[in-house]
């Protein structure tokens, strides 16, 4: 079973993949660790595209089932998910958990250094945009077309709900499709 959850940032993706995971016993890939060099700070040098498809593929092969986290509509990876989970909150709260999540990760640098402040910024002003297809790549209607295109079975799940409940809901569809 290979499925992907994919969301705006600050959906949840991540704590919903790892929670998943680790109910079902299977492997979790946060695309970010593919498409993001290591760098310091981080997410700021993107990895080649062949480099990085290489990458996941390679450490997904000796898996039969796993979960991907994270958006990969424009890899061009010949994805073949057998379940695709999109989660969609609204725009507020989501901004509220991404302020949130910087200060936790880096604390009060991306204040008072001017580079990550303005780096910072920038990124919450590209998260902001997602709802109104105003950011590059990753936005709604990139996503809704995205799914349009989904020949396997796509779970939806909409509003500020629980990791159980959502959970709960991954596990029914996964019932549903055995």
């Amino acid at each position: 079973m290979h499925i992907n959850i994919f969301g705006a940032s600050s959906s949840g993706v991540t704590t919903l993949g790892n929670t998943l995971a680790k109910k079902l016993k299977y492997p979790y890939f946060d695309s970010d660790k593919y498409f993001w060099l290591p760098t310091d700070p981080p997410f700021t040098d993107r990895r080649p595209a062949n480099e990085r498809n290489t990458l996941i593929n390679q450490h997904t092969a000796v898996h039969t089932n796993w979960i991907l986290g994270g958006s990969v509509i424009n890899w061009n990876n010949n994805w073949n998910f057998d379940l695709s989970v999109f989660l969609y909150l609204p725009r507020e709260i989501r901004i509220d958990r991404l302020k949130k999540r910087e200060i936790e990760r880096y604390g009060n640098i991306i204040y008072t250094d001017a580079e990550r402040n303005k780096q910072h910024l920038a990124f919450i002003e590209w998260a902001s945009g997602y709802d109104d297809n105003i950011t590059n790549g990753r936005n709604l209607h990139a996503h809704q077309n995205w799914m349009q295109g989904l020949k396997k079975p796509l779970l939806v799940i909409e509003g500020d709900t629980t990791v159980e409940e959502r959970l709960e809901a991954i596990l029914r569809k996964l019932e549903e499709l055995r």
